[in-house]
């Protein structure tokens, strides 16, 4: 395969949102499923996200737990995996928190149309890579990735990213906790927005394991492969 293995891991809402209509978090797993997807971080290459994802929760993509640090640091590894943004136009503020914690490297991915000026002030904080004339073209960096020696990805979205991913069969595996609650809107981003498969296009899932947790469920799918 000449990219790593993909997976989506995300909280979902019972109706299938992300986040508010003002594109806020919310809170939909609980402590159980955070420690889950510490350790879905501890043990992956890198981590992924779309440049929504960094303006609105401004995530710093770190290890949190001490213990899984340690274990990293000692198997000669950063304490925290390879943090990317996929952010066409360079649009990643030079204040985010995934500049000022944690270790290891950063890369924003942009496209050859981001200001020069603002690809320049990023190079003072990550590593650049250009793939892509207006948009990043996913399938050419995560090919590069795996050049890079990247052979676990986990992509903490956001929908747009999402619906990247999964058009250009760049997915193998989603995992998605569905919580207890409610958020509704129209313009309040689901798992994977975009513009949507057509009726002869839809994108097929194997359940691989379904579990409660927390007050809600875990629900983990391998992408059917298209014939």
């Amino acid at each position: 395969m000449d990219r790593p293995f993909i997976f989506i891991n995300s909280a979902m809402s019972a109706d299938g949102k992300i986040s508010t209509k003002q594109r806020k978090q919310v809170r939909v797993s609980g402590n159980v499923d955070f420690d889950r997807m510490d350790e879905l971080r501890a043990t992956s290459d890198a981590v992924l996200v779309g440049i929504g994802t960094v303006l609105a929760d401004d995530p710093s993509l770190t290890v949190k737990s001490n213990v899984r640090r340690t274990t990293r640091r000692n198997n000669g590894m950063n304490e925290d995996p390879f943090r990317i943004v996929v952010d066409s136009h360079a649009r990643t503020p030079l204040d985010a928190s995934i500049f000022d914690k944690g270790s290891g490297r950063i890369l924003i991915a942009v496209s050859k149309a981001a200001p020069h000026g603002c690809v320049a002030s990023l190079r003072q904080k990550a590593e650049i890579m250009v793939a892509g004339e207006d948009r990043v073209d996913l399938e050419e960096l995560v090919h590069q990735l795996k050049n890079m020696g990247i052979d676990r990805l986990m992509v903490e979205g956001g929908a747009t990213l999402n619906w990247g991913l999964l058009s250009h069969s760049l997915v193998d595996e989603i995992y998605t906790f569905v919580g207890n609650l409610i958020i509704g809107g129209v313009g309040a981003p689901t798992l994977v927005d975009g513009t949507g498969f057509g009726e002869d296009e839809l994108l097929g899932l194997d359940l691989l394991s379904a579990e409660r947790m927390d007050n809600g469920i875990l629900l983990k799918w391998r992408i059917t492969p298209r014939s």
